[in-house]
């Protein structure tokens, strides 16, 4: 069975593509396109990475990321921050930072070192 991958963005574009970059490597994927919705995703799918963004218009990624941490069944998702806003000191846990626009072999190399 396939890992799967939660992309939280809110631009559909960069939602499209990783989920292109994911599935042409062999991983499922789940969306969301807000913080809030993606706590909703989580519980639901249960995914075994997320990719977070951190400039969304609801909420930003790291009161997102402060409530997965805090959610005892899920908090031990590793966290990929995917953003074009500078902010790798906001989430100084997450796995990785990985700035728009990347390199996709890049990002896959590091869901590979994370997931398999």
């Amino acid at each position: 069975m396939p890992k799967k991958i939660l992309i939280i963005d809110d631009d559909p574009i960069v939602v499209k593509y990783l989920q292109a970059v994911f599935s042409d490597n062999g991983y499922d994927t789940c969306t969301a396109n807000s913080s809030s919705e993606g706590l909703e995703v989580v519980r639901k799918e249960k995914p075994d990475l997320i990719t977070l963004d951190l400039q969304m218009p609801d909420e930003w990624g790291p009161r997102f990321y402060r409530k997965l941490r805090k959610d005892k069944e899920h908090r031990d998702i590793p966290v990929i921050v995917v953003s074009g806003i500078d902010g790798d000191h906001a989430i100084q846990s997450a796995v990785a930072f990985v700035r728009k626009p990347f390199d996709p072999e890049k990002l896959v190399g590091i869901v590979k070192n994370t997931i398999g």
